[in-house]
């Protein structure tokens, strides 16, 4: 009888192993989902969170990432529009090149729509890929509209118990123009997260 109850012991420690290990994977996919989400989200114009000004914006996106993360545009398209940046410092010169001056004309409008989503934790449980695709609409302030999609081939890594964007890879997929006034009632600045 003892024998027999050590084996219940050995297999009740582990199918709670195995629950565990399932539980530790899904907590690590729900984190990076928002963690992409929320990188997505901070790059919407305008910004749906409240933030001073755009150096705020960019220094909440740069919170995503890990010190020594890639972001980088891949294919012949998105390869000499985006290159690559290495580290935070890249990577916020990056954003300030595109957020950080006046454009004429300036960006009204641009919102990321994620699909298609793959999430893939990796055995050492610190480590985790992403794929995504996704379109965003932008318009323009002379009346310019365009769609573009993209894919999204992302890396994430666990920082000191918190997960982190790793590396951002995005790949043209097409850009398309949209016919002036095909969109209505754009906001001037999002209050959807004010008091």
């Amino acid at each position: 009888m003892p024998e027999q109850n050590s084996a219940q012991l050995a297999n009740l420690t582990q199918a709670v192993l195995d629950l565990q290990r399932r539980l530790n994977v899904l907590e690590a996919e729900a984190e990076v989902r928002r963690l992409q989400a929320r990188y997505m989200f901070l790059c919407d114009t305008p910004c749906p969170e409240p933030v001073a000004d755009d150096a705020e914006r960019i220094e909440k996106i740069l919170a995503l990432y890990a010190e020594d993360a890639v972001w980088e545009g891949v294919g012949s398209y998105y390869n000499g529009q985006f290159g690559r940046a290495v580290g935070k410092a890249a990577i916020r010169q990056h954003f300030q090149n595109f957020w950080g001056q006046k454009k004429d004309p300036a960006l009204l409008l641009n919102v990321h729509y994620l699909t298609s989503e793959q999430i893939h934790v990796h055995a050492n449980g610190l480590s985790a890929d992403g794929q995504w695709v996704h379109c965003q609409p932008w318009i323009f302030s002379d009346g310019k509209s365009l769609l573009r999609s993209s894919r999204l081939n992302n890396l994430f890594k666990k920082v000191d118990g918190a997960w982190k964007i790793a590396r951002t890879r995005t790949e043209n997929v097409f850009v398309a123009p949209l016919k002036a006034g095909w969109a209505e009632s754009i906001p001037e600045v999002s209050v959807l997260m004010r008091d």
